[in-house]
């Protein structure tokens, strides 16, 4: 194989390949060797087929196929020994080619340019670390126990009040006809809170333990059988325990039946839990603070097909004219993203980071627990749709990225409180609402697109794989 580096503007270079006819015919001997042994032609014994008889019958179909292994491979090779990394999809114009013939065709490919990223190591950026005051852990533990009151058995005869918890069974009607999911058995309702039909419980406060009580409620909107919505259903009620709340003890019996192991364990969890809370969003602080200060790297050249793909996603959903009104403006965006996904991803080359299976599955997995009763829909949409796990991979590659960053830059460690770290977030959240102000005055003149693309898809267009993309055969 005979490479050639020729037409260099820029980024943009053509390579000429030469693959001569001896390489050309061994590739095509080897193909027919071992298509022979899996033909059978009638009056022939099993691979004793002549080459001629196979030649006539699938030349063409065995050259196609050798052609477009062959072009693989040496593409693949020669962008690799000449150390170029493709952005986007390469083009590929055959010139000379055919059965015992030489084979050239040329790449045209667009490389990304050379970034540098020692200076990555110079950024300095906010480290908080949040320190939580013991009345702090103590103020949640109080909430938690609010939010859990005990019952107790009231006395025989006690009428029910509001906050007491009246357990019951009911049997309903609607137009004194029995429906679908009409009976109830060891229901529960904590008077006052109005959580089942609307006005239901208040119609319980005063009943005692055994007593009977007819409740009429109006079925709601959601209700499953949608020919007895808004109908007004009558209910049965039998009472069989009435129960009064008592206060809740802060102690080791209380802290076990949350998951602790006692109070002062129960203690250490909590004030994890709230310092977890403010760090993972001043965490976020920190990323944004580094993403800004890689936007001051300098990058010679960004490559043109990669600013056309990004404007793309800035300008979808959006009317042609409008599109081309925000031109300029979308253009400065997608430089700005797709440098700095440019240099992530080159750092995330030079340091090795790779996103394992297990990391995968494990973010997968996170995206599941954030969707309580819809889990098997999730797993399904990652199992089905690729795409989505590819950009899951990529938001994971990215975050492992950001992390080293963190480890090599220079971070200034800051400790502070519970009320600094909320006045340093609402501060942020003060200037993120400004930007978008100005952001809709500007949409007012320049109107702005439905859907951006973030710097994950800048990271997977510098991260694009050489894919050749065949334009023309002559």
């Amino acid at each position: 194989m005979k490479v050639t580096i020729e037409n260099k503007k820029g980024l943009n270079k053509d390579l000429k390949v030469l693959i001569d006819k001896k390489t050309m015919n061994t590739y095509m001997d080897e193909k027919y060797e071992e298509i022979k042994g899996t033909i059978n032609l009638k009056g022939f014994r099993p691979g004793k087929v002549p080459r001629e008889i196979l030649k006539r019958q699938f030349g063409k179909a065995v050259f196609s196929e050798v052609l477009d292994k062959v072009i693989k491979e040496t593409s693949t090779k020669a962008l690799q020994e000449n150390e170029i990394k493709p952005a986007g999809q390469p083009k590929l114009d055959l010139k000379t080619y055919g059965e015992d013939k030489e084979l050239e065709y040329v790449i045209s490919v667009t490389e990304l340019p050379k970034v540098e990223t020692k200076s990555i190591e110079n950024i300095k950026f906010d480290q908080y670390t949040v320190k939580i005051d013991e009345k702090e852990t103590d103020k949640r533990i109080n909430e938690i126990a609010k939010n859990q009151p005990n019952f107790k058995e009231s006395p025989t005869d006690t009428k029910a009040k509001e906050g007491d918890l009246v357990i019951f069974d009911y049997k309903a009607t609607v137009d004194d006809k029995p429906f679908k999911g009409d009976e109830g058995k060891n229901t529960q309702l904590t008077l006052g809170k109005d959580l089942f039909l609307k006005g239901f419980d208040k119609q319980l406060i005063g009943v005692k333990k055994d007593d009977e009580k007819l409740v009429e409620a109006v079925l709601p909107e959601n209700f499953p059988e949608k020919n007895l919505v808004n109908k007004k259903a009558k209910f049965k009620c039998k009472v069989t325990s009435i129960k009064n709340p008592e206060k809740v003890v802060i102690n080791d019996e209380f802290a076990k039946n949350l998951g602790a192991k006692d109070l002062k364990d129960l203690k250490s969890l909590i004030a994890k839990q709230i310092n977890d809370e403010y760090k993972n969003s001043l965490d976020r602080l920190s990323k944004n603070q580094i993403l800004k200060e890689i936007e001051k790297i300098n990058v010679n050249e960004i490559p043109e097909n990669l600013i056309e793909e990004e404007v793309k996603i800035l300008s979808q959903g959006m009317k042609d004219e409008d599109a081309k009104k925000s031109q300029k403006n979308f253009e400065e965006v997608a430089k700005k993203r797709i440098k700095v996904g440019l240099i992530l991803n080159e750092f995330g080359e030079q340091n090795k980071i790779k996103v394992s299976e297990q990391e995968l599955q494990a973010e997968v997995q996170k995206q599941i627990r954030m969707m309580p009763g819809q889990e098997k829909m999730v797993m399904d949409f990652y199992q089905k749709n690729q795409s989505a796990l590819a950009s899951l991979r990529g938001t994971v590659y990215e975050e492992k990225i950001i992390s080293s960053i963190k480890e090599k830059a220079k971070a200034i460690l800051k400790e502070v409180t519970k009320d600094e770290a909320e006045k340093i977030l609402k501060d942020s959240q003060k200037k993120e609402n400004n930007d978008l102000i100005d952001k809709k005055e500007v949409k007012e003149k320049k109107p702005e697109p439905k859907k951006t693309a973030s710097t994950k898809s800048s990271v997977k267009s510098a991260k694009s794989k050489s894919k050749i993309k065949k334009v023309s055969k002559k």
